[in-house]
Protein backbone atom coordinates (compact mmCIF):
# COMPACT_ATOMS: atom_id res chain seq x y z
CA UNK A 1 0.00 0.00 0.00
CA UNK A 2 1.02 3.30 -0.98
CA UNK A 3 2.41 5.60 1.65
CA UNK A 4 0.49 8.72 2.43
CA UNK A 5 1.69 12.33 2.03
CA UNK A 6 2.04 14.18 4.83
CA UNK A 7 -1.13 16.34 6.00
CA UNK A 8 -1.07 20.09 5.19
CA UNK A 9 -4.14 22.16 5.68
CA UNK A 10 -3.26 26.04 5.28
CA UNK A 11 -3.50 28.21 8.02
CA UNK A 12 -2.98 25.62 10.39
CA UNK A 13 -0.39 24.66 12.78
CA UNK A 14 2.14 21.58 12.37
CA UNK A 15 3.51 19.69 14.96
CA UNK A 16 6.90 17.95 13.89
CA UNK A 17 8.91 14.61 15.40
CA UNK A 18 12.34 13.63 14.32
CA UNK A 19 14.12 11.00 15.95
CA UNK A 20 17.70 9.11 15.96
CA UNK A 21 18.17 6.02 14.05
CA UNK A 22 17.33 3.44 16.86
CA UNK A 23 16.86 5.88 19.10
CA UNK A 24 20.52 7.12 18.89
CA UNK A 25 22.00 10.49 20.82
CA UNK A 26 21.74 13.00 17.81
CA UNK A 27 23.41 15.91 20.26
CA UNK A 28 26.21 14.26 22.58
CA UNK A 29 27.59 17.87 23.90
CA UNK A 30 26.58 21.40 24.53
CA UNK A 31 28.35 22.31 20.83
CA UNK A 32 26.20 20.06 18.98
CA UNK A 33 22.86 21.68 20.31
CA UNK A 34 24.15 25.01 20.02
CA UNK A 35 25.27 24.16 15.94
CA UNK A 36 21.73 22.53 15.92
CA UNK A 37 19.66 25.83 17.19
CA UNK A 38 21.29 27.84 14.83
CA UNK A 39 21.10 25.56 11.74
CA UNK A 40 17.30 25.63 12.43
CA UNK A 41 16.76 29.09 12.51
CA UNK A 42 19.03 29.48 9.15
CA UNK A 43 16.87 26.97 7.43
CA UNK A 44 13.64 28.11 8.31
CA UNK A 45 14.59 31.28 7.55
CA UNK A 46 15.26 30.52 4.04
CA UNK A 47 12.19 28.26 4.00
CA UNK A 48 9.59 31.25 5.44
CA UNK A 49 9.05 28.51 8.47
CA UNK A 50 7.63 30.61 11.69
CA UNK A 51 9.13 28.20 14.15
CA UNK A 52 6.69 28.73 17.43
CA UNK A 53 8.15 26.37 19.89
CA UNK A 54 10.62 23.75 19.97
CA UNK A 55 12.68 21.30 21.95
CA UNK A 56 16.15 19.44 21.36
CA UNK A 57 16.06 16.71 23.41
CA UNK A 58 19.54 13.94 23.48
CA UNK A 59 18.00 11.56 20.82
CA UNK A 60 14.86 13.14 19.50
CA UNK A 61 13.20 16.96 18.74
CA UNK A 62 9.86 18.44 18.38
CA UNK A 63 8.60 21.45 16.59
CA UNK A 64 5.92 23.61 16.36
CA UNK A 65 5.19 25.79 13.19
CA UNK A 66 2.92 27.38 10.68
CA UNK A 67 4.34 26.74 7.42
CA UNK A 68 2.98 29.59 4.88
CA UNK A 69 2.53 26.42 2.03
CA UNK A 70 2.48 23.13 1.59
CA UNK A 71 6.17 22.07 0.58
CA UNK A 72 7.16 24.79 3.20
CA UNK A 73 8.22 22.45 6.03
CA UNK A 74 9.61 19.31 4.01
CA UNK A 75 11.77 22.25 2.51
CA UNK A 76 13.13 23.27 6.04
CA UNK A 77 13.51 20.01 7.55
CA UNK A 78 15.24 18.45 4.31
CA UNK A 79 17.81 21.45 4.27
CA UNK A 80 18.27 21.18 8.00
CA UNK A 81 18.83 17.54 8.45
CA UNK A 82 21.56 17.39 5.64
CA UNK A 83 23.55 20.00 7.22
CA UNK A 84 23.29 18.97 10.60
CA UNK A 85 24.37 15.34 9.59
CA UNK A 86 27.08 17.01 6.81
CA UNK A 87 28.08 18.74 10.44
CA UNK A 88 27.96 15.61 13.24
CA UNK A 89 29.49 13.11 11.00
CA UNK A 90 32.64 15.14 10.28
CA UNK A 91 32.47 16.51 14.29
CA UNK A 92 32.29 12.87 15.27
CA UNK A 93 34.26 11.14 12.92
CA UNK A 94 31.07 8.93 11.66
CA UNK A 95 29.43 7.77 8.80
CA UNK A 96 25.85 7.24 8.13
CA UNK A 97 22.62 7.70 8.67
CA UNK A 98 21.78 10.06 11.82
CA UNK A 99 17.80 10.27 11.68
CA UNK A 100 15.20 7.20 12.08
CA UNK A 101 13.89 7.90 8.39
CA UNK A 102 11.69 10.76 7.51
CA UNK A 103 10.81 12.94 10.23
CA UNK A 104 7.04 12.77 11.08
CA UNK A 105 4.31 15.78 11.53
CA UNK A 106 0.96 16.13 12.36
CA UNK A 107 -2.24 18.84 12.05
CA UNK A 108 -3.61 20.59 15.01
CA UNK A 109 -6.51 22.63 15.37
CA UNK A 110 -5.21 25.87 17.30
CA UNK A 111 -8.12 26.90 19.14
CA UNK A 112 -8.16 23.80 21.43
CA UNK A 113 -4.72 22.30 21.06
CA UNK A 114 -1.83 25.08 19.88
CA UNK A 115 -1.53 25.91 23.94
CA UNK A 116 -1.22 22.42 24.85
CA UNK A 117 1.01 21.38 22.14
CA UNK A 118 3.36 23.93 23.18
CA UNK A 119 2.96 22.83 26.64
CA UNK A 120 3.67 19.10 25.37
CA UNK A 121 6.92 20.41 23.53
CA UNK A 122 8.02 22.24 26.19
CA UNK A 123 7.89 20.00 29.50
CA UNK A 124 9.62 16.87 27.80
CA UNK A 125 12.38 17.28 29.72
CA UNK A 126 10.38 17.39 32.49
CA UNK A 127 9.15 14.24 31.58
CA UNK A 128 12.23 12.71 30.46
CA UNK A 129 13.65 13.47 34.31
CA UNK A 130 16.19 15.88 32.88
CA UNK A 131 15.06 18.76 34.26
CA UNK A 132 12.89 19.59 37.54
CA UNK A 133 11.04 22.73 35.52
CA UNK A 134 10.88 23.23 31.95
CA UNK A 135 12.94 26.79 32.68
CA UNK A 136 15.40 25.54 33.73
CA UNK A 137 16.45 23.36 30.08
CA UNK A 138 18.38 25.40 27.70
CA UNK A 139 17.38 23.79 24.28
CA UNK A 140 13.64 24.74 24.56
CA UNK A 141 11.29 27.88 23.75
CA UNK A 142 10.26 27.75 26.93
CA UNK A 143 13.07 30.61 28.72
CA UNK A 144 11.47 32.70 26.24
CA UNK A 145 7.94 32.13 26.29
CA UNK A 146 8.79 32.69 30.27
CA UNK A 147 10.59 36.23 29.61
CA UNK A 148 13.72 34.77 30.52
CA UNK A 149 15.03 34.81 27.64
CA UNK A 150 14.91 36.36 23.99
CA UNK A 151 15.31 33.13 21.42
CA UNK A 152 15.66 34.59 17.78
CA UNK A 153 14.57 31.56 16.74
CA UNK A 154 10.58 32.00 17.74
CA UNK A 155 7.84 33.57 15.79
CA UNK A 156 4.68 33.20 18.10
CA UNK A 157 1.49 32.12 17.27
CA UNK A 158 -1.56 34.27 17.45
CA UNK A 159 -3.04 31.72 20.19
CA UNK A 160 0.37 32.49 22.07
CA UNK A 161 -0.33 36.26 21.72
CA UNK A 162 -3.89 36.10 23.27
CA UNK A 163 -2.78 35.24 26.33
CA UNK A 164 -2.51 38.71 27.59
CA UNK A 165 -2.59 42.38 26.34
CA UNK A 166 1.23 42.99 27.35
CA UNK A 167 4.30 40.51 27.46
CA UNK A 168 3.86 40.26 31.34
CA UNK A 169 0.12 39.16 31.11
CA UNK A 170 1.36 36.60 28.65
CA UNK A 171 4.29 35.42 30.36
CA UNK A 172 2.60 35.04 33.79
CA UNK A 173 -0.26 33.29 31.86
CA UNK A 174 1.87 30.90 30.34
CA UNK A 175 3.77 29.63 32.87
CA UNK A 176 0.67 29.07 34.53
CA UNK A 177 0.35 26.81 32.02
CA UNK A 178 3.00 25.10 31.74
CA UNK A 179 3.99 24.39 35.36
CA UNK A 180 0.40 22.93 35.17
CA UNK A 181 0.48 19.15 35.01
CA UNK A 182 -2.02 18.54 31.84
CA UNK A 183 -4.04 15.36 31.86
CA UNK A 184 -3.13 11.55 30.66
CA UNK A 185 -5.75 12.17 27.92
CA UNK A 186 -4.17 15.19 26.95
CA UNK A 187 -0.71 13.64 26.50
CA UNK A 188 -2.05 10.34 25.11
CA UNK A 189 -3.66 12.55 22.05
CA UNK A 190 -0.43 14.77 21.46
CA UNK A 191 1.92 11.65 21.12
CA UNK A 192 -0.57 9.53 19.30
CA UNK A 193 -1.02 12.63 16.66
CA UNK A 194 2.55 13.17 16.96
CA UNK A 195 3.65 9.71 16.11
CA UNK A 196 0.30 8.69 13.63
CA UNK A 197 0.22 11.91 11.49
CA UNK A 198 -3.54 12.42 11.72
CA UNK A 199 -5.14 15.58 12.30
CA UNK A 200 -5.65 16.69 16.31
CA UNK A 201 -9.06 18.03 16.58
CA UNK A 202 -12.53 18.11 15.78
CA UNK A 203 -12.38 17.85 12.12
CA UNK A 204 -15.71 20.20 11.98
CA UNK A 205 -13.83 22.82 14.04
CA UNK A 206 -11.15 22.94 11.49
CA UNK A 207 -11.35 23.94 7.83
CA UNK A 208 -10.93 20.89 5.79
CA UNK A 209 -10.41 23.01 2.69
CA UNK A 210 -7.71 22.72 1.06
CA UNK A 211 -6.71 19.50 2.73
CA UNK A 212 -4.28 17.26 0.92
CA UNK A 213 -5.81 14.18 2.29
CA UNK A 214 -8.04 12.81 4.53
CA UNK A 215 -7.55 13.72 7.84
CA UNK A 216 -8.40 10.67 9.87
CA UNK A 217 -7.67 6.33 9.11
CA UNK A 218 -10.46 5.46 7.33
CA UNK A 219 -13.07 3.04 9.61
CA UNK A 220 -11.49 -0.91 10.56
CA UNK A 221 -13.40 -3.41 8.77
CA UNK A 222 -16.17 -3.53 6.49
CA UNK A 223 -19.01 -0.64 6.11
CA UNK A 224 -22.14 -1.26 7.82
CA UNK A 225 -24.93 -1.90 5.48
CA UNK A 226 -27.53 0.95 5.62
CA UNK A 227 -31.52 -0.30 5.93
CA UNK A 228 -33.53 0.24 3.02
CA UNK A 229 -35.94 3.76 3.18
Amino acid sequence: MSRLPRLHIPGLPQLILQRGNNRSTIFVDEADFRAFRDMLRESARESAVPIHAYVLMPDHLHILTTPPEAGAVGAMMQRLGRRYVRYFNNRHARSGTLWDGRYRSTVIEPVAWLLPAYRYIEQNPVRAGIVGEAAHYPWSSCRHHLGLATDPLVTDHAGYWALGNTPFDRQAAYRALVEATPGSDELADLRHAAHRSWMLGEADLASEAGANRRIAPLPKGRPRKQPPD
